[in-house]
């Protein structure tokens, strides 16, 4: 055995990168595309509050996309087990650079509506919930049950390099070219994406003789029927809705570190930097094989990590256990989605992809609402600490309930 092979990989695997080559393209084009993404999201809400000078209304474009993301997840999955899913991935991608050339000549017109812009808003996360559980559906049919841990956590550094990258990209392009050039920028990045998909080979579900057309309620049957599936959501479910402090930066800033805007900054891009590093450092990932502990351990050390953070009054503290926060975030991600690809058969992979996306988007949203009500009830501190408790005690009790969970092993893996 060569000493390479004998050092423990610390760094992201980059396997699948280097054995399959449309993983590569898709992953280099999705990245393109993310990043695109994200300055559209930046430019839309600058946009918004420019025209309005109202941060109600910036908010509603969160809104704008979350219901349309929520109401056609579901669906988008269902149509991904129905359907070749690299056609499907290509013509959803064709409407979302169509809608940001829409918003780029709407800029260059001096056609500025609020009520057009949230309607581009929605359009382009109806086509974001069709695209991504096709796109999550491929990943399996291209490469082997052992890479899907590394290309999950390549996924996770895709996401949130976009998530960090594109806003900061997004308000300078609009500083110094405007709306319309970030808009240009985002329609001719989602070309990447596309090329990627046009070079893939046929991707029609591996249905069984005779199947009847995939139905949503089929999915959640099944999902009813599988223990491990579902622990991933309920543990998903745990850390997002329990103990999810985002909608309390703006206050925490203020009322625990005397600061402003800028610090409010800081709070929100710490768990992004933690999950950025979280898959960067992500190479012993591909050596775990109880996949389900890993969730598990993972979820707890989110809890752990806002409830002590609940507890510091040092801002640089607060900061590190944030950015803990987030890497065990993108731990748990990228397992919780390895089982979803391995444990679930190619004709039901994009309809719980669908499911996977409906948790994703409303999950920290209703830990918003739950986060703002119980700070405004009683404060900040117990709004976050307790918070991290619950997540503790639900993961627990969780845990208990399904043991089977805990030893659900990637070498045969069963949902």
């Amino acid at each position: 055995m060569t000493d390479t092979a004998r050092r423990p990989r610390i760094l992201a695997d980059l396997t699948p990168l280097r054995t399959s080559v449309h993983y590569r393209r898709l992953w280099f084009g999705n990245t393109i595309s993310w990043v695109g993404q994200g300055m559209t999201a930046l430019a839309i809400s600058l946009q918004v509050y420019d025209i309005t000078r109202s941060t109600f209304a910036v908010g509603l474009v969160g809104l704008c996309s979350l219901v349309p993301l929520v109401a056609f997840g579901l669906y988008g999955g269902a149509i991904a087990d129905t359907v070749d899913r690299r056609k499907l991935g290509l013509v959803s991608a064709s409407g979302s650079a169509v809608l940001s050339a829409g918003l780029a000549v709407a800029a260059l017109a001096g056609y500025h509506r609020v009520w057009f812009l949230y309607a581009i808003v929605a359009l382009q996360a109806v086509c974001a919930a069709v695209n991504s559980p096709a796109r999550s559906a491929m990943i399996p049919r291209l490469l082997p049950p052992e890479q899907l841990p590394a290309a999950n956590a390549l996924s996770s550094m895709m996401v949130t390099s976009g998530t960090l990258i594109g806003p900061m990209l997004g308000g300078l392009i609009v500083g110094f070219a405007g709306y319309q050039t970030a808009y240009l920028i985002d329609a001719v990045a989602f070309s990447a994406s596309l090329y990627a998909m046009w070079r893939l080979p046929s991707m029609r579900p591996e249905r069984t003789a005779g199947a009847k057309r995939a139905s949503v309620l089929d999915g959640l049957r099944f999902l009813a029927t599988r223990p491990n599936l579902r622990m991933t959501f309920f543990s998903d479910f745990c850390a997002m809705i329990l103990a999810h402090p985002r909608a309390l930066f703006p206050a925490v800033a203020v009322l625990w570190y005397d600061g402003d805007a800028r610090t409010t900054g800081m709070l929100v891009a710490a768990p992004a930097l933690g999950a950025l590093l979280g898959g960067v450092f992500s190479g012993w990932q591909g050596r775990i094989r109880r996949h389900g502990l890993a969730i598990l351990l993972a979820v707890g050390a989110w809890g752990t990590a806002i409830a002590v953070f609940g507890l510091t009054r040092n801002l640089w503290l607060g900061l590190f256990f944030l950015a803990l926060a987030g890497a065990a975030d993108t731990v748990s991600m990228v397992f919780r989605n390895t089982m979803l690809q391995a444990a679930a058969p190619d004709e039901m992979r994009g309809r719980l992809q669908g499911v996977f996306i409906v948790v994703v988007a409303g999950g920290p949203r209703l830990g918003d609402f739950l986060a703002g009500s119980v700070a405004g009830l009683t404060s900040p501190t117990v709004a976050v600490t307790g918070g991290g408790i619950a997540c503790l005690l639900a993961l627990s009790l969780l845990a208990l309930r399904w043991r089977g969970f805990a030893r659900y092993d990637a070498r045969d893996p069963t949902a």
